[in-house]
């Protein structure tokens, strides 16, 4: 039995939880979210208790099984407290601002670049080298998180770039001397 799916969901106080086949709608203080869950895992909810539950030991259904329920806890966890990651910008002359709801990211191109962030993700740079993105769907977090990455990833020689904030960068040794 997979250890994570077998681990019984607590709904916490505020947190209304409704079930209409196999879509889960989550309410809570700070939002709605949504999922819906594979036709072959099923979902039971009784007293402030959410239990997931697989049909066979089947590999795809034990497969299923953890990623439902954590599926789930993220849906509970997000409604009841944001996430957020944090990147920092690492460069002489890197910088990032907010213009309005945009981000403003002046990072060794030719050119400033635009970030527009998708609906419910919000952006803060409390300084120049560092931004925080924070909101309810923890999937959408890490997308926007990994796209702001990729605009410029580190480097390994300097370590230039935007990084995670608990991002390690392996460092290369540069040229050896000639002859």
């Amino acid at each position: 039995m997979s250890r994570i799916g077998k681990k019984t969901i607590e709904v916490p106080k505020g947190v209304t939880v409704t079930q209409n086949g196999q879509y889960i709608k989550v309410k809570g203080p700070k939002g709605e979210l949504e999922n819906n869950v594979h036709p072959n895992i099923s979902v039971e909810i009784k007293d402030n208790e959410i239990f997931v539950k697989r049909p066979n030991d089947l590999k795809e259904n034990k497969a299923l099984h953890g990623l439902t329920r954590a599926l789930l806890q993220n849906l509970i966890n997000g409604v009841t407290e944001a996430y957020s990651k944090t990147l920092d910008i690492v460069g002489v002359g890197y910088r990032a601002e907010m213009k309005g709801k945009n981000l403003l990211l002046n990072i060794g191109y030719s050119h400033p670049i635009f970030f527009m962030p998708p609906d419910g993700v919000t952006l803060q740079t409390p300084v120049q080298t560092q931004i925080i993105i924070s909101g309810i769907d923890k999937q959408l977090v890490g997308l926007v998180a990994a796209k702001i990455r990729s605009i410029r990833p580190p480097e390994p020689y300097k370590g230039k770039g935007i990084k995670y904030s608990d991002e390690q960068i392996i460092r290369k040794a540069g040229k050896t001397a000639g002859k």
